[in-house]
């Protein structure tokens, strides 16, 4: 498929998944963020909206109706999709489900709804027939026991339970049993030529992961972490790979993954605090997000800055631990 940067025209779908509270006004700011930072982007916004069914206690669905309406305006789709494999259980699954909806055999880009662009999406150069993720993570999974089995084995398990080869996934530059030798990505964005094939693998590992994880596995935790499990493996079998993007583009200066609005006031660029401030800022916006408390407190009333005051930006903590306790013991963290 063309890349938007020599073809000079979007040939992609963008995809987020929203549903009632939370992730509807995250969805919200991202659809404005793309439209002020991405102008000449011309595929379709996609709001991928999970739908009731035995999976969800409760009605999922996009319940502020003028947040429908703010879509439309901001030129995004709200597109519904089944839940029959997660749903509350699993809501990460959402992001797996929703793949099965999307127009087959047309590339599309997935990213979180905590996510912003922060500059002009169509110049990113992307392969839609290698797909990678996000690359801007942590050692989250797995945790290897005292005596075994350690990295190498516990990814191996999965690997020869797909029949993929093991060997080709290892980065060379990195020490064995150090986590970033083995293939493993923050699920916050990805990208493929055909949703419908990324999705049926990315379903297939995941479910099969779940209901028959390797014996390798047995003490190891799969909640919350299945997504980012299964999600390396099919980038994998799909020809992928860690360098199929040139670094510091999607979740570096064209793309902000920030997950919660502390984190964001904490450790983010002035430039992604300014088009979260200015995206923010009409009125007609501005009414529907003060519904979502994070946001409220954060960019309208001002306690991001307070957050900011927190931290020296040329001497962050490396750990996102040590950045979260520092704004909860000053009283600002919040979700």
């Amino acid at each position: 498929m063309a890349r938007s940067a020599e073809t000079g025209k979007t040939d992609f779908n963008v995809v987020v998944v929203a549903q009632k509270g939370r992730l509807t006004y995250e969805a919200l700011l991202f659809a404005a963020s793309l439209r002020q930072c991405s102008p000449d982007f011309s595929g379709r916004l996609l709001i991928a909206e999970p739908q009731p069914g035995p999976l969800w206690p409760d009605d999922p669905r996009i319940s502020d109706h003028g947040a429908r309406e703010m879509f439309a305006a901001l030129g995004a789709e709200v597109l519904p999709f089944d839940s029959v494999h997660f749903g509350a259980e699993y809501p990460y699954g959402n992001k797996i489900e929703m793949l099965a909806a999307l127009p087959p055999e047309e590339p599309f880009v997935f990213f979180d709804t905590d996510t912003l662009i922060t500059s002009d999406l169509t110049q990113v150069p992307f392969d839609f027939a290698r797909p990678t993720a996000s690359l801007r993570r942590e050692g989250t999974w797995p945790k290897p026991e005292l005596y075994g089995p350690g990295y190498s084995d516990l990814w191996r398990s999965l690997y020869d339970k797909f029949g993929l080869d093991f060997e080709s996934s290892l980065d060379p530059d990195q020490p064995d049993e150090y986590w970033k030798r083995y293939l493993y990505f923050n699920a916050g964005f990805f990208f493929y030529e055909c949703p419908r094939v990324f999705g049926d693998l990315f379903r297939d590992y995941a479910v099969a992961i779940r209901n028959d994880p390797p014996q390798a596995l047995c003490a190891q935790e799969l909640h919350p972490w299945l997504d980012q499990i299964a999600l390396p493996l099919v980038i994998h079998a799909l020809g992928g790979g860690r360098d199929t993007l040139p670094a510091g583009l999607l979740d570096g200066t064209v793309s902000c993954h920030y997950r919660m609005f502390p984190l964001l006031y904490a450790r983010e660029s002035d430039h992604v605090i300014k088009v979260l401030e200015e995206v923010a800022a009409p009125n007609k916006l501005k009414k529907l997000l003060k519904a979502h408390e994070p946001i409220k407190r954060n960019v309208y009333q001002g306690r991001g800055a307070k957050v900011r005051a927190l931290f020296d930006q040329d001497n962050l903590p490396r750990r996102e631990a040590a950045i979260r306790n520092r704004i909860k013991s000053a009283g600002f963290w919040m979700r």
